[in-house]
């Protein structure tokens, strides 16, 4: 019984992983609070599912056509006289920042563990500037299947005392 719960959530896990418009998080107390599934096993199944998605994600960036090409080529001047330039600069500052830190081997599990258990900063970039780090992917594997099983049986478990 429990086994088409799993891959029913494996498969949402997936989806929601790439597509941002699919709620994990809803999907968990949906199936906890209607009771017509295990929200545990819902929640171990999303997991799954989302780690295979960001990884797939993470993969993409890594094994991308022109990748190595692009890493030379300096980007285009802004203005910073602008709003949009400033913007746009300070976006740039914070994306070098988070690819040092997911490079480096002290911040790289930790942010990774950060983001896939609370949010901040969101997994979707994160997972998208952790492809362009120097981050092994067995790593980045684990660290957000950790997080993600955290955050989703947490929350899990809260349903299930309702």
């Amino acid at each position: 019984m429990w086994a088409w719960q799993l891959v029913l959530a494996v498969g949402f896990g997936i989806g929601s992983a790439v597509v941002p418009v699919l709620n994990a998080e809803a999907y968990v107390l949906g199936v906890g609070v209607s009771g017509a599934l295990d929200p545990v096993v819902a929640a171990v199944g999303v997991s799954v599912g989302q780690t295979i998605g960001k990884v797939a994600m993470f993969l993409a960036v890594r094994h991308r056509p022109g990748y190595t090409a692009k890493k030379s080529k300096e980007p285009k001047q802004v203005d910073l006289d602008s709003r949009w330039g400033r913007f746009v600069q300070w976006n740039r500052d914070v994306s070098k920042r988070l690819l040092d830190a997911l490079s480096d081997r002290r911040w790289g599990i930790p942010v990774t563990l950060l983001s896939a258990s609370v949010g901040i900063p969101p997994l979707y970039g994160v997972a998208l500037i952790a492809g362009a780090s120097r981050m092994g992917v067995l790593t980045f594997s684990l660290s957000v299947l950790a997080g993600r099983l955290a955050r989703f049986v947490t929350l899990a478990l809260g349903v299930g005392l309702f």
